[in-house]
Formats: structure tokens, C-alpha cells, sequence
């Protein structure tokens, strides 16, 4: 439901309203892009890939995340005023003007950028293809109907990336899993669609839980599905053993409990199901971890 007009909110220090716009108290985020790219750095390596590459990537990750939070709630911030779960966003009520947002997220952009010079050239090239990917998405929920696959190409981007950090190509293998990965983004944000479906609906923005209506859950359950079996196959062509499908299983365990929350459709439920998804990814980087280190 509309939030109403706004109570100004309480004065704040610039550190702690900043910390608030890159959602700093919420790490969910950054875990759910972090996890798919450091399984890819243990894929490409073959094992652990060394300290500068898991520095780099995690900082990177972190970055990009807080660097993307500003870009989006400039984007959406004449919709986020209409929806309940985002109505207090700082660039929404007026703490943090645009152009504050847009500068803090170019720093943050620019202080990871930075970290990938310290790799190679062709990691930094592909960097440009994801920040253009990565800056498209909030504009993509205005015109596609499951914006979610734009996101998931930018959540997955660090797989591509990895590799290349590894190797200095990117292999069939890192599309392969940068396709599987599209698929779990495509049920975790489902599910956080699911959250603000009638408000979205009010408000005109578009959303897979809206273009998937009725078989909504169905479709995130298939999405799952469809990342587990992928990255199954991947572990088969690698032999990998069973420390890897132990965690693939641990992952199918978890996301069949998420159906257990998301079926009703509850706001809380589904919200829930969402902020855990991180543990989905935990799951199945312990267990590419586990097959090269005990394997």
C-alpha cells in the first residue's frame, strides 16, 4: 500500500546516512554476488587461486554491490516513494541528493576498478561489459518483462571475470556456469519480487512476479532446479567428487525448505526465503572448495 506522505527523517551524520544508501547493514547483497565468483576463481584454478585474487574479487565484489545500490535508488527513486519496503531509502526521502548518490557510487565504481588493474587486460575489458550490464538493470524494469534475467547477467558476472582473472580466457565452462547462475538469481530475486507485487503492480513497474502471475512459485522452483542440475553437469565434466555434490545437495535442501516459505505468498515468507539465499551460494562454493582441497 502507498506509504503516504513522508515524515522528514531524523538528522543523521553523512558516514551513517552513506552506510544506509550502500546498505552496509544488509550483506546479503554482496554475498549473493560473491559466492558464484569465488566457486569460479576454485573452477578456473583449479583449487585455491592465491590472496590477490580472493582479495581482489571480494573488495571488488563489495565495491560494485555498494557502487550499484547508489545507481539504483537514483533510478527508482520516484517508484520507491510508493513502496513500503522502500520508501525510507535515503536518496527517496531527500537525505542524499542525486548527485551525492551518483558521485559516492562513481568513487566506489572507480576504487574497484582500481582493483581489477591489478589483474590483467583482459579482465579489465571485461569489466566494461559489466559495468554496462550492471547499470542497465535499473532502467530494464521499466521496459522487460523479467528484468530479473538482466540482473541475473549482472550477478553473474564475476564468473566470466574470474576466469579470466585466472587465466587470461573465458572458457565454455564459465558461460555454462554463468548461465546456471542466471537461473538461481532468477528465483532468489522472484522471491523478492514477490515482496512488493501489489505495490509494483499499483506503480507500473515491471516484474517476473508479475509476468509469472499464478505459477509464480512453480517458477522459482524450476529456476533452482535448473542452477543445481547445471552446475551439477559442470562438476561431472570436471570429476569433481562427492564433497561437491554434498554441497549441491545442501543447496537443493535449502531451496526446497524456501518453498516451504514462499508457498503461501506472504510478504514475510518470501522475504525471508530471499535474505537466506546467501547460504544457497555458501552451500555450493563450500563444496568446490571441499572437492579441490579433500578430493
Amino acid at each position: 500500500m502507498s506509504t503516504g506522505a513522508l515524515q522528514p527523517p531524523a538528522p543523521r551524520g553523512r558516514l551513517a546516512v552513506y552506510l544506509d544508501l550502500i546498505r552496509w547493514d544488509r550483506p546479503a547483497g554482496w554475498l549473493l554476488l560473491l559466492w558464484p565468483s569465488l566457486s569460479a576463481l576454485w573452477f578456473a584454478a583449479g583449487g585455491f587461486p592465491g590472496w590477490h585474487l580472493v582479495i581482489v574479487f571480494v573488495l571488488g565484489t563489495i565495491l560494485m554491490r555498494s557502487a550499484g545500490c547508489c545507481v539504483n535508488d537514483v533510478a527508482d527513486r520516484d517508484f520507491d516513494r510508493h513502496v513500503k519496503r522502500t520508501a525510507r531509502r535515503p536518496v527517496t526521502t531527500g537525505e542524499v541528493s542525486v548527485k551525492e548518490a551518483l558521485a559516492l557510487g562513481a568513487a566506489l565504481a572507480l576504487a574497484a576498478f582500481a582493483l581489477v588493474l591489478t589483474t590483467n587486460g583482459p579482465t579489465v575489458l571485461w569489466s566494461f561489459a559489466a559495468l554496462a550490464v550492471a547499470l542497465a538493470y535499473p532502467f530494464a524494469k521499466r521496459i522487460v518483462s523479467v528484468p530479473q534475467a538482466v540482473l541475473g547477467v549482472a550477478f553473474s558476472f564475476g564468473i566470466p571475470m574470474a576466469f579470466s582473472a585466472v587465466t587470461g580466457q573465458v572458457p565454455w565452462l564459465a558461460w555454462w556456469l554463468l548461465a546456471g547462475n542466471l537461473f538461481w538469481v532468477l528465483a532468489y530475486d522472484t522471491e523478492y519480487a514477490m515482496v512488493d507485487r501489489d505495490d509494483d503492480l499499483r506503480i507500473g513497474m515491471k516484474t517476473s512476479a508479475i509476468t509469472f502471475g499464478r505459477f509464480d512459485v512453480a517458477a522459482v522452483m524450476a529456476s533452482y532446479a535448473l542452477f543445481i542440475a547445471m552446475w551439477a553437469w559442470a562438476g561431472a565434466r570436471l570429476g569433481l567428487g562427492a564433497l561437491y555434490y554434498a554441497g549441491l545437495a545442501a543447496a537443493a535442501a535449502q531451496a526446497a525448505w524456501h518453498w516451504m516459505l514462499i508457498r503461501q505468498r506472504t510478504r514475510e515468507g518470501c522475504f525471508k526465503a530471499f535474505r537466506l539465499n546467501h547460504w544457497v551460494g555458501f552451500a555450493v562454493f563450500a563444496g568446490v572448495a571441499a572437492a579441490y582441497a579433500l578430493g
